[in-house]
């Protein structure tokens, strides 16, 4: 297709939350006529919801696909799809003071819980036989599942909008009784087919069924390829994700909100670097798919909405070289796989990645030397677990350790030549932190450093001000020198 002048814009689950703030910011605003249009949005599910309908992220607390999904849950499952029923009428009832548009919005989710249930009684009972097998099914079921919050949400706000004089349109990707699958590409064609973005603004399900089965590969992170691939797909001239904070150079929680910039610009090569460390601007993949289209990303804070937020190009480059951002995680696990046969041998690489893949461990990191392997880990225990099993059958000589801590990262477009390891240890050393471990890159766009947990906090407001203030201030005094 040939380049047009409309954005693609994603609005996450916590913002999309907040419908009726949204309806003044980033929707409407102080928008009228045609500035309300050529912009498409996608949209998540409301906050909560896709915990709710697959397990919670962070707890694991199973939800209706988890209790689905385990044998010994019996009929569990149908209890807790329900008790999300109640939870979207709630929601349904908080978006829309007005019955007649309430009622439509029931009506709509009602049916398709109602449609998801007897699909799965269904299969439940297809699965009794031994002929069967309820694993091959699951990942589609997840995925049914996860469609459900999209729907909702794209639903409503396409509503909403409607009811506030917005010519506003719901696109549904999520394959609704639609008669086989379709790549990817194919299927958002044939459903922008025909709509005049110069006049319409289609509201977008997150969630796009099609023949690559996203969950399979992108799992909970299958909302920003939708966001990328519509882009692609249609042309975008920027793709926008909406958040409920700006990207800045770390959180101002920990550091202070008097203390942190908000990052104007930065390329995609950071854009990873943060994905790794949990705090994603966008999906890695997702931002394959700008990068090779040459579409750049813009990063907002959807509640302040005359802020130009971060935006993200492959080929920008800093003025000045340094780091830019100081952020990380808490309960990483560092697996250290130790076997003195290993020295000269080729393989232990190997087979610890395959056991990692097969439990489906995060792999933030990692570090070796002739006879020791270290993985730094994002996953939980239980998981962690299987795969010390796997390696000990694999491995018999081998022994291993785990150990949970924090890693902080000082992440950059360009980190050479400005001392950055020693000033990264200095500013430790200043406040009392010694590291547990540390990796400085040759490429230099990211310094990770490994502390006890409870130093986190500590290490991330030492390294912030030891790289990022003093960074500012160096090119502050610049700037005056040049002006001068």
């Amino acid at each position: 297709m040939t380049a047009k002048t409309h954005t693609v814009e994603k609005i996450g689950g916590t913002s999309m939350s907040r419908s009726h703030e949204l309806l003044r910011t980033v929707l409407i605003g102080d928008r009228k006529g045609s500035a309300l249009y050529n912009r498409v949005f996608v949209v998540s599910a409301y906050g909560g919801m896709t915990d709710a309908l697959l397990e919670h992220k962070k707890s694991d607390e199973p939800g209706v696909y988890a209790l689905f999904a385990s044998a010994e849950s019996g009929w569990q499952w149908g209890d807790a799809l329900s008790s999300v029923a109640s939870k979207m009428v709630a929601k349904n009832a908080e978006v829309f003071s007005d019955p007649a548009p309430r009622e439509q919005a029931d009506k709509f989710i009602r049916e398709r819980i109602e449609g998801v249930r007897s699909c799965l009684i269904d299969l439940s009972r297809l699965c009794s036989f031994g002929h069967f097998q309820l694993e091959a099914h699951l990942l589609t079921v997840r995925e049914m599942l996860s469609a459900l919050g999209e729907a909702q949400s794209a639903f409503n706000t396409a509503l909403l909008l409607k009811q506030n004089g917005v010519n506003a349109r719901f696109v549904d990707l999520t394959g609704w009784r639609q008669d086989g699958e379709l790549p990817l590409d194919e299927h958002i064609a044939r459903q922008f087919a025909g709509i005049d973005f110069a006049s319409e603004m289609p509201i977008v399900t997150g969630y796009a069924q099609c023949a690559e089965q996203l969950m399979k590969t992108y799992d909970r992170g299958y909302s920003e390829v939708t966001l990328s691939r519509v882009a692609v797909v249609t042309g975008a001239c920027e793709a926008i994700i909406h958040k409920e904070f700006h990207l800045s150079s770390a959180d101002p929680r920990l550091v202070g909100a008097d203390k942190v910039q908000v990052i104007g610009e930065t390329n995609y090569d950071v854009a990873d670097q943060l994905s790794n460390m949990g705090m994603e601007a966008i999906h890695p993949r997702a931002a394959k798919s700008l990068r090779q289209a040459g579409i750049p990303l813009r990063v907002t804070n959807a509640f302040e909405p005359d802020h130009p937020g971060t935006v993200i190009m492959s080929d920008l480059e800093p003025k000045t070289p340094g780091a830019e951002i100081v952020t990380g995680l808490k309960g990483v696990f560092a697996l250290e796989f130790y076997d003195q046969d290993m020295v000269g041998v080729k393989g232990y690489d190997t087979k610890i990645l395959e056991a990692l893949t097969r439990h489906k461990v995060w792999i933030i990191s990692k570090t070796s030397n002739a006879n020791t392997i270290t993985h730094y880990l994002k996953g939980s225990m239980k998981a962690i677990k299987r795969v010390e099993t796997d390696l000990a059958e694999a491995f018999p000589t081998a022994s291993m350790t785990l150990r949970k801590l924090a890693m902080v990262s000082a992440i950059g477009r360009n980190l050479r030549g400005v001392n950055i390891l020693p000033r990264a240890i200095a500013a430790l050393a200043e406040a009392g932190i010694e590291p547990i471990g540390l990796t400085d890159m040759v490429r230099k766009v990211d310094l990770q450093v490994l502390v006890e947990e409870d130093e986190f906090d500590k290490a991330v407001v030492a390294l912030h001000k030891g790289l990022v203030e003093e960074r500012a201030e160096r090119k502050a005094r610049a700037d005056i020198r040049r002006v001068a």
